[in-house]
């Protein structure tokens, strides 16, 4: 069952780039990594900490069902099971929390570089400054 999330974020992704999740999972195998392939990872780790809480929050519930006895082996692998699902629910919010921050970044360089492309700066008008200036200035 797909995630609220990580199905937000793929449709982030596809909007971005303008093409389907798997198309852009092909495209980014055949390319050097940048940042394609970085979003794919966020998002693919986004999705497996998903399915990791699924199963976690399932065993605990098993765990801990109202009718069965808890003795002290069992408390073990609650505790265990509950720990899992708190380190899965972290992953899925620094996954979730640096996508988000990452297409947004991504959305407004885009906008801005589209507002920009009409009218290019003259060559006149930036400053010519000398290697050796430079250099110096430093």
């Amino acid at each position: 069952m797909p995630h609220r999330t990580s199905t937000e974020i793929a449709g982030r992704i596809e909007d971005l780039y303008g093409a389907p999740l798997a198309d852009l999972h092909a495209h980014a195998r055949a390319q050097p990594p940048g940042m394609l392939s970085t979003l794919l990872g966020m998002h693919h780790d986004l999705a497996s900490a998903e399915r990791s809480i699924d199963i976690h929050r399932d065993h605990l519930a098993q765990l801990v069902h109202p009718g069965r006895q808890i003795g002290g082996h069992e408390v073990s692998h609650v505790l265990d099971c509950a720990r899992r699902l708190a380190e899965a629910a972290a992953v899925r919010d620094v996954q979730t929390k640096t996508a988000s921050a990452v297409l947004r970044s991504l959305g407004r360089l885009s906008s801005l570089e589209r507002s920009r492309a009409p009218s290019a700066v003259p060559a006149a008008l930036t400053p010519a400054v000398p290697a050796a200036s430079a250099a110096r200035s430093r």
